[in-house]
């Protein structure tokens, strides 16, 4: 008998610690993360604001086992608006720098971007190109948030500066629509249902069938519900590979793999790195 994927196991870590595969012995930069205002949290997630001092010639790569959302990322030399990565989002970070980061909710992307959200699957455009992301403007946001946080990007007021700057961007975008807040709760009950391991499960909790879920979470986050159930596991499986005392059969059956082999595959293809491999970061 398989346990139940999570059963018994109690993390200490967020969410976005979970999905973030960190080197510990990288001591380069450091994330300020907060929550959004209640009356946007149909839009948004939350707010991470890294701030980065990487030395002459060297280099920090950042790798995340990205969640179902889109991004809205603005730094000192970029901004842009992210789709899905199906695999890891990997940044490598040179020199001094700073970036203002907004997890979107589900339903967001597409609102945001005016297309289904499979268009952006794997890529990212220009935040200040109208033409791509319609729905907000993104030059000014982008002027505005690099005015605020370029003296100190590490000032909490200029940071709550910033949170705001970007609420009131998306704010036009409020009442969520229908469909968006299907798509929010769809999300939210995979990644708060460790139990759940089955595409059927999903459609009778919420009612659909497999046809239009797929054709939904194509549209709104770009791709489909047996990924969704997967990047969970992976993100609990990055989780626990933290705990020194974790073996690796262990956590195979606890997530509902066949077999420790199974899950070796899926880690390594979603994240390059063999849950062994990312396991001794910790030990």
């Amino acid at each position: 008998m398989v346990t139940p994927a999570g059963a018994g196991h109690v993390s200490t870590r967020d969410d976005v610690e979970r999905a973030h595969l960190v080197d510990p012995a990288d001591h380069t930069f450091a994330i300020a993360r907060s929550g959004p205002s209640p009356d946007v949290a149909d839009l948004v997630r939350r707010f991470w604001m890294p701030v980065w001092d990487v030395p002459d010639g060297a280099a920090s790569e950042q790798r995340v086992l990205q969640y179902p959302v889109c991004l809205v990322v603005v730094s000192n030399t970029y901004a842009r608006l992210y789709g899905v990565s199906r695999g890891t989002s990997a940044t490598t970070l040179t020199g001094r720098g700073w970036a203002v980061g907004v997890m979107l909710q589900p339903a967001a992307g597409h609102l945001v971007a005016g297309v289904p959200v499979r268009r952006l699957t794997d890529r990212h455009v220009d935040l200040a190109d109208r033409s791509l992301v319609p729905a907000i403007d993104g030059a000014q946001l982008t002027g505005r948030l690099r005015e605020v946080m370029s003296p100190d990007p590490t000032d909490r007021a200029a940071q709550a500066e910033a949170r705001d700057l970007v609420e009131d961007a998306l704010r036009p975008l409020l009442p969520v629509d229908d469909e968006g807040r299907l798509v929010n709760a769809l999300v939210e009950h995979v990644e708060t249902s460790p139990g759940l391991l089955r595409v059927d499960e999903l459609c009778e909790r919420f009612g659909l069938g497999e046809r239009s879920l797929q054709r939904l979470l194509h549209k709104r986050i770009g791709l489909g519900p047996k990924w969704l159930i997967r990047r969970r596991r992976l993100q609990e499986a990055a989780d626990r590979l933290r705990d020194p005392d974790a073996g690796l059969a262990t956590i195979a059956a606890e997530l509902g793999y066949a077999d420790q082999a199974h899950f070796t595959r899926d880690f390594r293809l979603a994240t390059g790195l063999t849950p062994g491999g990312f396991a001794a970061r910790f030990r």
